[in-house]
């Protein structure tokens, strides 16, 4: 599992405690507020298997007027976790500081817009199948001192995790061929449409086939709009296979409506010529 990355302090200190365990001291926590926290504008997040994929994060910090948070050795953050507080599955953490400006004081309150982002890579964010699910964010504040050298080293750390602030629906990018055949068509013999459903694999960075799916075959006349013809269910490996008899000149294509681990994807249309 990654570790926090706001500062490399922050970063080895959670290596040290472990995120699945935060160590907190009772008399130093402070009293912290997120609010409005929004992950990904409210999104879905989909991930393939090679493009990394940045994640907007968007909250309201309201923390005491004599707390001075400098990223340095005093850090806050909202992070994204799988799993629960107690028994993380695993975590993401934005690589740099967030950016907040103050939006309201009191004699003893500041109250700021912070926005950040959470940098998600496939194969390295992200790496099994059990990651395609719901996420919580949780609002981070750590506090972290001690002293190195060549022979010695000293570090005290406390960490504070205010969990389940807002959820995030993490899923697998899919991908759908189509090809409708023969071109052109004869009018009132049967084209044969063929194609494949295929959703990425994290572990193994490709996408694979993806068995036993509703998906819908559309057509569209030349000149009109895509309409349901059909729903067929994916075979080995993900293949889309049916016939249609044909009919008029237009354009074929299949269409996964998504599951709740894979996003929605249409295929390109093929267009076949009727004669």
């Amino acid at each position: 599992m990654r570790k926090l990355a706001i500062g490399t302090a922050l970063s080895g200190a959670l290596a040290l405690t472990g995120l699945a365990a935060p160590v907190a001291s009772a008399s130093g926590t402070p009293d912290l507020t997120f609010a409005g926290v929004t992950v990904n504008n409210g999104k879905p997040l989909v991930v393939g298997v090679s493009k990394a994929v940045s994640v907007p994060v968007t909250y309201t910090l309201t923390r005491p007027k004599d707390l001075v948070i400098d990223q340095k050795k005093t850090f806050q953050a909202v992070v994204l976790y799988r799993g629960t507080l107690r028994h993380v599955g695993n975590e993401l953490d934005p690589q740099t500081a967030p950016s907040c400006s103050t939006t309201a004081t009191t004699d003893t309150t500041v109250t700021e817009s912070c926005t950040e982002t959470i940098v998600v890579e496939p194969g390295d964010s992200l790496w099994e199948a059990a990651d395609a699910t719901t996420w919580k964010a949780a609002g981070l504040y750590a506090h972290t001192d001690g002293t190195v050298s060549d022979d010695y080293l000293h570090n005290e750390t406390d960490v504070t995790l205010w969990g389940n602030l807002a959820p995030l629906t993490v899923q697998r990018a899919a991908k759908v061929t189509v090809n409708a055949s023969p071109e052109p068509a004869v009018k009132g013999k049967t084209i044969t449409v063929k194609g494949s459903l295929t959703r990425a694999d994290w572990m193994s960075e490709k996408y694979t086939g993806y068995k036993g799916q509703t998906v819908l075959l559309q057509f569209k006349a030349d000149g009109g709009s895509y309409k349901n013809v059909k729903a067929i269910t994916s075979g080995t490996g993900g293949a889309l296979s049916t016939t249609v008899t044909a009919t008029k000149s237009g354009t074929y294509r299949f269409v996964f409506t998504g599951t709740a681990t894979t996003a929605a994807k249409a295929s390109a249309g093929d267009h076949v010529t009727v004669k």
